[in-house]
Formats: structure tokens, sequence, C-alpha cells
């Protein structure tokens, strides 16, 4: 048998487990260093990616800011045609107060025909304009004196800041305008840190006293009544990380504070905050930051409010939706009077200041001010035409300011136009409610600048902007472009050429008859191309359109600015092509400037967040048809509107406001259209449905009546045509087109451009040759 091996003793075995233990306790403590030690590496690895990640942050572009849009700035000077009533709506719209006593910077009083106000600074494209305390007198509609008040000097000019009519928004949608600690009042920095975190100044990021102040008063509470993070807390919080609640991001909150004032200053910090802090909601855009929240709550600059209005926006950063003074008004008085009360504590303000700012109500501008557009139509185009030289997501994150030819007082009167007559039709009409749409453009003649754009019945609706994109048959719009084609032959046409107005049969490609029709289902036989135009025959003007050539039509439509393609069908002279609003305003446009082409263009300049000019957008402008035509035309154009299918706009307008226009009517009265322009401006107004059923309206008995109530509302100048010394005029029988005279029953005074004019003499003058016939022409 093996021998079994002997059984140690007890006091054998109790004398090894002691070796055993210690053992065990060696590698234990192995162990726990060296997981110390990696845990310690990996802390300083995620410290220093946390580091890395707060200065390349800090240090980069800290926030993606969105473009911010502008009107034109309102440009007073004596002798200007300027009411009273529109200055004060335009002050009211880049947020004026009224006020009796106008000392500060953005107020005004009106007593009567005068007005005193204070302008504020604000730097332009080519330079600051300076804040000026102002004194005007108007007569009327006019601007009759303007001088400094106190010393009554003479102004020549002066320039308000432009309305903010825009914005274009990064896609978290925070809006915010960035402002330097040295505009920021100190009353306010002040009464920040006294609410917020009184001991920013001595602390390094984290306040283990502040924290345990809090935590003393919430637990004496038995409810959170007060916080312990520090303002570089709260900015790291805001600025870095998300809204969680876990002990992660807390440590993480803690470690990145101290990072960051390890690195920067107190005022680098402040100045963050300042521009970062949450402090309300304007629809779908956060209101972030002190400057923005100045204008959204009180219509002024940060460094233009009060010590009540400062210590109001300090008790909103408690709880932007708790303490919306809108909302909840009281919560907010009893909040901004606590800061009050801290303010007065440590020493900031005194007894008699602390008295004033209490007894304050609070007076809010009741609608906010943020930059979300009002005038979603135009945004859209200045966006459109910024898009080809700049990129999406700098349009929306580099923080641009765009200057444009937007006119508040013109698009005002645009809107109120479009939607009244649009409701007043439906009525008389019977239309469907609410289903007649509409769309206009106004644009200023001497620089083809676009001055308003409507693109819905309800301008601020933001859906479908009609007048870029609703492209529909345009009807008689198109003939101008067919006549003006004829009228640069002058050998061959002229005012006075006779046109056939009688039947016509045409056999189309598939080999089907087609027939054009007048409105009024009669043909008018021999007719002078002028009548034609002035009362929109359509058989005259589809031979017209043959005999030159539907390829010369097409070249006509790009040299007018209007590129896109057009099937060349011999229906094309009476608009069944269809375009938009904006190319009929193009086109018109070319006939409203005598012949000379400019792109219609929104913007002027285009500056970067720091003010620096990036890109101008002057004025470009090319001849693309000969002056003396296109005299011809408008002068028949105007003859539109005096006895033709426009002849109703002059019981609408003033007397002594003469305009050219045309209207356009297509099929089944779908699309009513008229388009035309004063001395000055220029307008497109399209009616319609938008699921193409018939609107029971002709361009007379719709679109029309809308143009006359914008014409006659805006400041414009008449029409006043000025011949080219090529042109000369001649008395014309209606019935030959030869040269009449008094002993005629029916003529008509035409231009000519020189050369062109008939010879001979109807019968009724005579019958006789003229002198130039006799002997043949040069």
């Amino acid at each position: 048998m093996p021998r079994r091996k002997p059984r140690k003793s007890s006091k054998t075995a109790r004398k090894a487990r002691p070796g055993k233990r210690q053992g065990v306790s060696r590698w234990f403590w192995r162990l726990f260093w060296r997981a110390l030690a990696v845990g310690v590496v990996a802390g300083l690895l995620y410290t220093l990616y946390l580091d890395f990640s707060i200065r390349q942050q800090f240090e980069g572009k800290r926030w993606e800011l969105p473009a911010r849009v502008y009107a034109r700035p309102l440009e007073l000077f004596s002798g200007q045609d300027l009411d009273v009533k529109n200055v004060v709506r335009e002050l009211q719209a880049i947020g004026y107060q009224r006020r009796a006593n106008t000392r500060e910077a953005g107020s005004y009083w009106q007593v009567g025909n005068e007005l005193q106000l204070v302008t504020r600074k604000f730097d332009f494209w080519d330079g600051r304009e300076p804040s000026r305390r102002l004194m005007l007198r108007f007569d009327g509609a006019r601007l009759i004196d303007l001088r400094e008040q106190g010393s009554g000097a003479n102004v020549d000019i002066a320039r308000l800041e432009p309305v903010l009519m825009g914005g274009i928004y990064p896609s978290h949608n925070e809006n915010r305008l960035l402002v330097q600690l040295d505009d920021v009042p100190p009353l306010l920095v002040q009464s920040l840190i006294a609410i917020e975190d009184r001991d920013f100044y001595q602390h390094h990021g984290i306040a283990p006293r502040a924290i345990a102040r809090a935590l003393w008063a919430n637990l004496r509470a038995g409810k959170t009544v007060q916080g312990g993070s520090t303002l570089t807390q709260q900015l790291v919080k805001n600025f870095f990380l998300t809204h969680e609640r876990s002990l992660t991001r807390k440590l993480n909150e803690a470690v990145m504070s101290l990072l960051l004032e390890w690195h920067y200053d107190k005022e680098a910090i402040l100045q963050a905050y300042l521009n970062e802090v949450y402090l309300g909601q304007s629809g779908k855009h956060g209101v972030h930051g002190f400057g923005l929240a100045s204008r959204y709550y009180f219509g002024r600059h940060i460094n233009e409010i009060n010590l009540s209005q400062m210590a109001l926006l300090v008790a909103i950063v408690k709880g932007p939706s708790y303490y919306d003074p809108r909302r909840h008004p009281q919560r907010a008085l009893e909040r901004r009077n606590l800061v009050l009360s801290r303010m007065l504590e440590q020493g900031f303000i005194d007894k008699a200041a602390y008295a004033k700012a209490r007894r304050s109500k609070l007076v809010l501008i009741p609608k906010p001010s943020t930059s979300t557009s009002d005038y979603p139509a135009y945004l859209e185009l200045v966006r459109r035409q910024l898009r080809r030289d700049y990129r999406d997501e700098d349009l929306s994150s580099e923080g641009l300011q765009i200057f444009t030819a937007f006119d508040p007082h013109v698009q005002w009167q645009t809107e109120q136009a479009m939607t009244r007559r649009i409701v007043s039709l439906e009525k008389q009409r019977r239309l469907p409610a609410k289903k007649l749409q509409g769309a206009a453009i106004v644009t200023a003649i001497d620089n083809g600048e676009v001055l308003a754009v409507v693109g819905d019945r309800a301008p601020r609706n933001s859906g479908f902007n009609r007048a870029l994109d609703a492209v529909r048959p345009i009807g008689s719009l198109m003939k101008p472009a067919i006549y003006l084609t004829a009228l640069e032959d002058p050998a061959h046409y002229s005012l006075a050429t006779l046109l056939d107005d009688s039947r016509l049969v045409m056999e189309t490609e598939n080999g089907e008859q087609w027939q054009p029709a007048n409105y009024d289902n009669l043909y008018h036989g021999q007719v002078l191309l002028r009548d034609a135009l002035v009362h929109s025959y359509n058989v005259s003007t589809v031979r017209l359109g043959q005999q030159i050539g539907m390829n010369k039509v097409a070249e006509s439509l790009k040299r007018l600015g209007v590129y896109r393609e057009v099937h060349r069908y011999p229906s094309l002279p009476l608009g069944t092509a269809a375009f938009s609003p904006l190319e009929m305003a193009q086109m018109y446009q070319v006939f409203a400037a005598g012949g000379f082409y400019s792109p219609l263009r929104s913007i002027r300049n285009v500056l970067d967040a720091n003010g620096k000019p990036l890109q101008r957008y002057p004025l470009t402008v090319q001849q693309a048809f000969d002056p003396a035509a296109v005299y011809l035309l408008n002068h028949a154009l105007r003859a539109v509107v005096e006895e033709g299918t426009g002849r109703g706009l002059r019981s609408r307008l003033p007397a002594d406001l003469m305009v050219a226009g045309k209207t356009g009517t297509t099929d089944d009265l779908r699309d009513s259209w008229f388009a035309g322009f004063s001395g000055s401006h220029m307008a497109v107004v399209w009616m319609g449905m938008d699921d193409n059923k018939a609107a029971s309206l002709t361009g007379a008995s719709g679109a029309m009546q809308a143009w006359a109530d914008i014409i006659k509302g805006i400041n414009t100048r008449p029409l006043f045509l000025v011949p080219p010394e090529n042109v000369e005029e001649v008395r014309v029988d209606r019935l030959t087109g030869l040269r009449g005279s008094e002993s005629c029953s029916d003529t008509v005074l035409l231009p000519f451009i020189k050369g062109s004019a008939p010879d001979d003499y109807a019968e009724c003058a005579g019958g006789l040759r003229g002198f130039f016939g006799l002997f043949g022409r040069d």
C-alpha cells in the first residue's frame, strides 16, 4: 500500500494562514495602485481632451450667427416728398419710443406737423452715422425743414438706421446679437453678478462656499430655492454641454469650468456669458444674449436701457419661461425687484435710484422684434440672389449684414392694397372664400431695385411664394414684346402700319385647325398697329407675330431679360407661354427704363459680422433696345390706360398721375394680370386660383384695380415721355394709316422714328403726296 502523506497539525496550518493573507494583500494593493495609475492617466488624458475642446471652441468661431437683412435706410432732407405719418411709422418699426422728453437715442415726439427725434448711431457700409438730435417740420406730404435741436443749425441730410426686416438662421434656430463688454452698461453687469454669482471675481470657476450656501438654503426651505453654479459653470453648461441631469455632466462641468478660468480672464468669460445666456423664445427662434433680449423686450439697444430694464433682464436669467414678463408679469416684477434689492444691498445703486426703479412698471414693446421676418416673400428673393455668391452655410452662420433695397412704405402699401382688393373682389364676384390668390412686385425704374414683394394674399405667410414661383400664362402681357420687335424695324413697321384683324384660320403642327378670336368676338378689319395694341386685338397680333417670326420674338424676350425657353407656336403672341410675376417685372422694367436693361436686384451691400464690406452690388446697365422704338411702344402703352383695355384706371388715379401699362387675361378667365409704370415706379400684379380654376376676372377687373391701389398709395411721379431726337410727330388718319388733317373725321397724333412716317395724305386730307414723297427719302 502506498504511504499517505502525514496530515499537518493544526498548529502548522495556523502558521501557514498569515502568509497566505499577506500574499492576497500584496496582490490587492498591486492591482489597486495599477488601477489608480491607469485612472490617473485616463483622467489626465480626458482632462487634456476637455482642455483641447474648450480652447478649440472658445478661441474659434464661438457661435453660428444668422445673417441679418436690413431695409434701405430712410434718408431725410429738406424739400423731400415725405409724409410725417410715414416717418412715424418707420420710427416705430425700428423700435423708437414716443416720449415727450426726447433726450435718449431712439426716442421721438410729434406735435402736429413737427417731429423731434434723437437718432441712434449705426454702422453702414460707408461709415458710421452718428446719433443726432433733429427737428423736422412738414407741410402736407413734404419735409420742408430739417434742423439740429438746440443749435437750430440746418442739416443737409440725415439717415435713420434701417428696419431689420429679417434673418437667415442656422439650423438650431438660435438667434443672438453679439455685444462687446464695453457696450454693456456697467450696472447691468453689476446686477448680474449681484444676483447670479456674487463671488465671480474671487473664485476660479467653482465656488465651494456658494455650493454650501445653496445647500443650506435648500435644506432649510425643504426644496430647491437657490443654486450654487457660478457664471462660469452656467456658461460651460450652455456653451459646451447638454442640459442632461447626471453626475457625469456635473463633473465635466466642474472640470471644464476650472480649465476655462485657467485659460481666460474674467472679462472674456463674462462677455461670452452675456452673449450666450438663453433669455426667451420668439416663435421657433431662441433669444440668446442680452443684446438681442434688449431688442426683444424693449425695442432698444443694450446701451439705451435704464436701470429697471437692466434688472428685468437679469431677473429673467433664472427662468426665461417662468419669469416671462409677457406671460407672467407679476412674477417677473417680483423677481426684478429682488434684483434691485440685491444691488442696493451690495452698494451698486443708492436708495433714490432703487426707489425710482422699483416704482417703474413693466413697459414692453407690444410686438417682439427679433428679426423673424414679417416679409418672407422679399426675404426669399434676397436669399436666392445671395446664393449666387455665398454658400447656404455661410448665409446662416457667419453673421453677415445684408443691406437691401427693401422700402417699408412701398411694402406696407402693396400688402394693404393686395389684401383689401382680394377680399373685396371675392365678395363682389361671389368667389369661394379665401381661394383667390395674388402676387405683386414693385421696382424703382431708375436703378432696377426691387422695393416690395408680396407672394400671398396673407403677406406674412412663408409658404408658396407666388411672386417668384407662380409660373402662369401671361395673356396679353406678352403683346408689347411682339410690337416692340416690329417697331425696331422702322423700314417696315410704325404705329401707323395697318394690320389685318379679319377672320384667321391656321393649321397647327398636328394638322388641326386653330382660329384665334378677339375678346369681344368681333373682327375689326384694317386697324393701326397702335390701335391693335391699345385695344389688345388678338387676331391682328397673331398675324403680326407670323410676319416678324417667332424666332425674333423669342430673341426679344431674352433681350428683355426673360430667359425661360418658350414654344414657338403661333399662339405665343397671345401669351400662352407661362412666366412668373418676377419675370414679367424684369420685362416691363426694360420698357419703363426706355429700352435699357438692368437686372432686377434686391441687395445693395454685404458686410461681415464685424462691419467689414465684403461685396457691393452696383447698378449695371446695358442698352437692350433702340430708345426710339421703346418710346413708340410706351406711347401706345400710355394710350392703353387712356382709351384702351386699361381705361378704367384713369378714374382710380389722381388726374395728374400719368401712367402706362397693359392688361393680361388668360383663357376661361383663369389669370388676371396688370403690368405698368409711372415716372418712377414699375409694378406687376397677378391674381388667380392656385388650382387653376376660373377666377372670373379679366386683367382690368382684377389685377389692375389692385395695381391702382398700390400706385396711388406710394410717393410716385407721373410719367412724362420725352421723345428721343430722332422721333417726330405726325397726325395720321385712322382709317388709312396715311397722313391726316383737321378735315379728317378720325385722326390721331403719333410719334415716328424719323423717315418712317407715311408720305402720302389720306383722301380726307386732300390726297396730296407729301413733300418728301415727291423727291424721295434720304
